[in-house]
């Protein structure tokens, strides 16, 4: 008996969650949803994400990343077209929706870009309140409120959170390896190649600070003298 209570529940959440968006937005079926978002913190290093749910799961091994290639400066917009286009050129398999972490801009340019590739998929946005909390849904040119206490709303709050957090989780790997790149160039003996080893190595500067020599001279081309340098180089910046 808890099992069958527990297997409705989760399809309430699920499945039942998309038929109400479905029903919301008047589209025939809807299992596979694609969501974008753009996070471009402190002007650095832009980029985009894409999460999918599939009847109302996350389908991780679909998701897909995107760095900012031909957009100077921190530009939402120029940024989503950039990577809508090369998304949307490489389709194989259409979703049954493209939400969008926006309103009418981000989704006006999801249809300019299907325009330019004559592609037909139903877009719309999510829209957020002033504390950034998810508020509505945009579609066709208006607003529309879902109940707060529904399903549908809660998915769509965490499809929209997802993509925000693959988003940030994205662009603080790419500054933590910008962060490690630099210092690494200020190490005598560290060229290009053992400075890409060492980052392979470790997953952040904080990990090659803290590693002795011995482990920093078991990194492919390294020897004790180099990891003798790396080891001296953070050590002796802590003491002064």
């Amino acid at each position: 008996m808890q099992d069958r209570e527990r297997i409705r529940r989760e399809e309430g959440r699920t499945i039942g969650a998309m038929k109400e968006i479905a029903n919301l937005l008047d589209l025939p079926k809807l299992e596979r949803v694609e969501a974008y978002d753009i996070s471009n913190i402190s002007g650095f290093q832009t980029v985009g994400s894409m999460v999918v749910f599939e009847k109302g799961r996350p389908k991780r091994s679909d998701y897909r990343k995107f760095r900012i290639r031909g957009v100077q400066g921190a530009d939402d917009y120029a940024s989503m077209e950039e990577v809508l286009t090369r998304r949307l050129s490489h389709y194989e398999n259409y979703p049954d929706l493209i939400m969008m972490d926006g309103g009418r801009g981000q989704v006006n340019i999801a249809l300019k870009v299907m325009q330019q590739l004559n592609i037909e998929v139903p877009v719309c946005g999510m829209v957020k309140d002033d504390k950034h909390r998810t508020r509505g849904i945009y579609f066709h040119n208006v607003e529309l409120p879902i109940d707060r206490d529904s399903e549908g709303f809660r998915l769509v709050t965490r499809i929209q959170d997802e993509a925000h957090r693959f988003a940030i989780e994205y662009h603080r790997s790419l500054r933590s390896r910008e962060q490690v790149h630099s210092v690494l160039d200020d190490i005598p003996g560290i060229g290009p190649a053992r400075r890409k080893a060492l980052m392979k190595s470790f997953r952040t500067l904080e990990d090659i600070k803290s590693a002795t020599e011995e482990e920093l001279s078991e990194v492919e081309g390294m020897n004790s003298r180099a990891a003798r340098q790396v080891f001296e180089f953070f050590h002796i910046a802590k003491n002064e």
